[in-house]
């Protein structure tokens, strides 16, 4: 059967209808120009659990839960499940905690940076640019043969694993709901003010969370990818459906009077324009190394590939360091040991980049 997301109007319609969904998030409820961020949603994943304990960014966002789940069901369904491992998973790792130091840095993930932009805020494009710099660099890796080694099969239970984990996420969240105006139900926080007291209800989010992370996975939908073939290949398929992204959600807000341009006062933003740059070019290296934008390496964690779920996880320890370190930005801009982080996850990733090429 032939697979019409993967076409080109397959992916132009994927990339428009995550746009379209995305700003109705934000409209029902999902903080301002945050109608999805995978970046964000993972830290407020890793408040709820109280892996780190800033009040303002704790919520299990269901739509994570739905990413994952989605893209286990399409894969189920389309027999496109290959549980899957590869090499080197402390490197992916690592990867993983310094890309998502540096979306801390920039305040977004690139669907975020995307979705800033057409919401009006005009430092998205300071991310937007680093973000192309960081992977064209890890593009140059990628063609003197940096290569982090094949992935292999493995038991079919290795690839349930972070799907079953993803459900007893949601399990979890419906055994300790949210209690009006109190920081803690059960095991889990939730916070009573700031973006992560901002969400859709739990239904709409996880059932778009369940649609996008199944045609996300049909259509292959990454953000990295789509700069990455632009670079290496001057393929433009994937790229198509990142611009469907930012026009749909474009004029969505405008439908919806959530188009606000300017630079000053934008919603969980900076205007340190040179380290909103370096955080998303940071974050951009770290995708590249390791093959995806994070929304993708959920996807893919769905489908049963074990190194995606290791730079998921990653990513969730990169959290804890960042708002349990003081590494995180704010309203008021990236804060000293953020850019000590940046600087230490630069020659991290330059180092991983020079030391782990194929020798011809």
């Amino acid at each position: 059967m032939r697979n019409v997301f993967a076409t080109r109007w397959g992916i132009i319609i994927v990339g428009i209808a995550i746009g379209i969904m995305a700003s109705l998030l934000q409209f029902w409820g999902n903080p301002a120009n945050m109608g999805i961020c995978v970046a964000c949603f993972l830290r407020d994943i890793t408040g709820a659990l109280g892996l780190h304990r800033a009040p303002v960014v704790q919520y299990l966002r269901p739509e994570i839960i739905g990413f994952i789940l989605g893209s286990f069901g399409a894969a189920y369904m389309f027999k496109e499940f290959r549980p899957r491992l590869g090499s080197a998973p402390i490197v992916r790792f690592v990867l993983g905690a310094f890309a998502m130091i540096g979306a801390l840095l920039f305040l977004g993930c690139p669907w975020r940076a995307l979705l800033r932009l057409a919401g009006g805020d005009g430092n998205a494009v300071l991310g937007l640019l680093g973000l192309v710099a960081g992977i064209w660099v890890g593009t140059q890796f990628l063609k003197n043969g940096y290569n982090l080694g094949p992935s292999h099969k493995t038991y079919k239970a290795a690839g349930w694993i972070f799907p079953i984990i993803a459900a007893g996420f949601l399990v979890l969240m419906l055994l300790n709901p949210i209690i009006p105006g109190e920081a803690q139900s059960g095991v889990l926080f939730y916070s009573v003010e700031g973006p992560g007291s901002m969400h859709a209800s739990l239904i709409i989010s996880l059932a778009i969370g369940l649609v996008i992370g199944f045609i996300a996975q049909k259509s292959r939908f990454c953000t990295m990818g789509a700069i990455r073939d632009l670079v290496l290949f001057r393929q433009t398929h994937l790229f198509t459906g990142i611009l469907g992204l930012a026009v749909a959600a474009f004029v969505t807000n405008l439908v919806l009077n959530q188009f606000n341009p300017g630079f000053v006062g934008q919603p969980v933003a900076h205007t340190m324009h040179i380290w909103n740059f370096a955080g998303m070019g940071l974050s951009g290296l770290a995708f590249a190394l390791a093959g995806g934008c994070p929304g993708r390496q959920l996807f893919l964690s769905g489908e049963g590939d074990g190194d995606a779920a290791v730079f998921v996880v990653g990513m969730i320890a990169g959290a804890a360091f960042a708002h349990n370190f003081g590494l995180a930005s704010s309203a008021a801009g990236a804060t000293p040991a953020g850019k000590i982080a940046f600087v230490i996850g630069l020659v991290v990733c330059l180092l991983i980049g020079f030391t782990m090429r194929e020798k011809s």
